[in-house]
């Protein structure tokens, strides 16, 4: 029988992913929850086989809980779900070692395929991320990704990622309250990372990032 533990914020989502896979013989809904906090709770109350997670939740978010999950040598295998196929949603999620990325509006039967497949060790990802996966490997292969990695490399881990809020159209303020660090300190950051890589302004940077493509591991 494998366990499952269900996450997702909304319960009318939890109730129909419940009706989804409650139907199959070799499957058990064993708890669900309402955000990362509970379902780190819930994974050491119950230990589920594989948990079905929502990226987007208030309070602690999907790709957080995953991260902490998977601390533990003794990690259920976990399964991403959102309603977008967004690129920092699908990067941050496998590289935070989940086994699986789908969309919610994958069909019932898919679905409970897939928690079969990722209970017995195997990985699966939605054929629209799988193909943008592909694309965005050709992509990082290119001359001026390659290069625009290399010129990034030269600011820290902190700096990078001011920077590429920067590039995601965040102001200064906004940088700030999602990074926990004052509007000064990001415009430190953003200033030392100009200066390093002998850029202009925010415009620049956007555009480096852009030719970078995802936050490789560091």
């Amino acid at each position: 029988m494998i366990r499952v533990l269900v996450v997702d914020d909304e319960a009318l989502v939890r109730a129909g992913l419940r009706m989804i896979l409650e139907p199959a013989a070799d499957i058990e809904v064993v708890a669900e929850a309402s955000d990362g906090g509970e379902a780190i709770t819930a994974v050491a109350k119950h230990r589920p086989d594989v948990v079905l997670m929502d990226v987007r939740m208030p309070g602690m978010d999907g790709l957080t809980a995953l991260r902490e999950l998977r601390r533990s040598p003794s990690a259920p295998k976990v399964i991403m779900l959102t309603t977008f196929d967004l690129d920092d949603y699908v990067h941050g999620a496998l590289r935070g070692g989940a086994a699986g990325f789908l969309l919610k509006d994958t069909a019932p039967h898919d679905l409970t395929n897939a928690v079969r497949i990722i209970a017995e060790g195997s990985a699966m990802l939605t054929p629209s991320v799988t193909k943008r996966l592909i694309d965005t490997f050709a992509e990082l292969e290119s001359p001026s990704a390659v290069d625009a990695r290399r010129r990034l490399s030269v600011l820290t881990g902190r700096e990078e990622t001011v920077v590429r809020a920067v590039a995601r159209g965040l102001s200064n303020a906004e940088i700030g309250l999602e990074l926990a660090m004052s509007e000064g300190t990001v415009k430190v950051h953003v200033s030392r990372a100009l200066a390093k890589l002998n850029l202009a302004n925010r415009v620049q940077l956007a555009l480096l990032v852009r030719d970078a493509g995802p936050t490789p591991p560091r």
